[in-house]
């Protein structure tokens, strides 16, 4: 009896076991409006020093436009210093303010760097990033429905404000009709 087991490819192991989308979620920030990856997180990902990937977008600087790497500013720096992302210089940290790489600027990435652990680890980033969209997308059609609601609700307020005044109007006993002391005078 022959037994066959299904093997797993390496690129396939290489995404279940190293890269799980969670972690690649975690490492997408939002600045200026972009989901973006920090040039520190990509290098680890990528298991490449953090300053040879920063030599390899140098030597290509023609590949990354403003729109798919741009550097961050003191504010920026500060915040994440704030989430414990960055380490303070004075302790051996960064001496210079940090790059962040768009989608677009991370699939430049792989194709700079060049090795087969770039293409794997992108194929892993662009599904997070494809991810984190379909999510976004379906909040979006959560938020109007639920703005529908509320405008509906709005204008039911006022009719449904009646209806209780109603109700209270009819449990309300009426006054008994106080009669009048005295004789009636008949003309």
């Amino acid at each position: 009896m022959v037994i066959l087991l299904k093997r797993e490819s390496s690129a396939d192991k290489l995404m279940s076991e190293l890269i799980p989308t969670e972690v690649i979620e975690k490492r997408i920030y939002l600045f200026r409006g972009h989901k973006v990856m920090l040039d520190s997180d990509l290098g680890e990902l990528y298991e490449v020093e953090l300053r040879a990937l920063i030599q390899a977008v140098k030597r290509n600087n023609d590949r990354f436009p403003p729109d798919f790497m741009f550097q961050l500013n003191y504010q920026e720096v500060a915040a994440l210093r704030s989430q414990f992302v960055i380490s303070k210089t004075t302790r051996g940290g960064r001496r210079y303010l940090p790059y962040v790489f768009t989608e677009q600027g991370v699939a430049m990435l792989s194709s700079v760097l060049n090795s087969n652990r770039a293409i794997q680890v992108n194929i892993a980033i662009m599904r997070a990033f494809v991810k984190l969209r379909e999510i976004l997308i379906s909040h979006k059609d959560l938020s109007l429905k639920l703005e529908q609601i509320e405008r509906a609700v709005e204008r039911h307020d006022a009719d449904i404000q009646l209806i209780f005044d109603a109700i209270r109007q009819l449990m309300t006993p009426p006054e008994p009709k106080k009669r009048k002391i005295g004789f009636l005078r008949e003309e």
